[in-house]
């Protein structure tokens, strides 16, 4: 697909066929555009926790209690390193958000690319999904996502309200 028509359709999908998982081939394809993204000083300190069996399922969807999350077939976790993370030495600024939002942003983008839906989510609640991953005591959950198939019927909204350029963009 074209690069700038994938960016303008792709949006959070919030309907989900629970029957319907994503193949190992095209989660490895989606993962990989994750694991390829830039990261200061080419740390990548990320990992990326795939939730498939339903055993974990049952574990880590209490995080996040929308009806629709609950029928995610697939669950990715975004998980990072701060001691892995670049420092900037002036002021100890880690960059380890910027580092696992630009993965996370290859891994929506690709999934869009491969017509499995996402929605990135950050209001899930913490201790809950840190428990039921096992997080290790140097590591940060920053992100989820689904990982699943539309509903059938699901239609896009393609009426995405977004401000113009002229309203984003400063030239000096």
């Amino acid at each position: 697909m074209e690069f700038y028509q994938l960016i303008k359709q792709r949006e959070s999908v919030r309907s989900y066929d629970p029957q319907k998982k994503v193949s190992i081939e095209t989660v490895h394809r989606i993962l990989d555009a994750g694991r390829i993204a830039p990261s200061a000083h080419n740390r990548q300190p990320w990992t990326f926790v795939v939730v498939s069996s339903e055993e974990m399922l049952k574990k880590v969807r209490p995080c996040y209690h929308r009806e629709w999350f609950q029928n995610a077939p697939q669950i990715l976790v975004i998980v990072g390193d701060k001691s892995k993370a670049w420092v900037r030495q002036k002021d100890g600024i880690n960059s380890i958000e910027t580092d696992l939002a630009i993965a996370m942003d290859h891994i929506v983008l690709a999934a869009e690319n491969e017509g499995v839906g996402t929605c990135w989510i950050l209001a899930y609640d913490y201790e809950i999904l840190a428990k039921a991953i096992g997080l290790k005591e140097n590591e940060t959950i920053f992100s989820i996502t689904p990982l699943g198939y539309p509903e059938e019927g699901y239609h896009k909204r393609n009426n995405k309200i977004r401000k113009s350029l002229e309203e984003v963009v400063r030239y000096i």
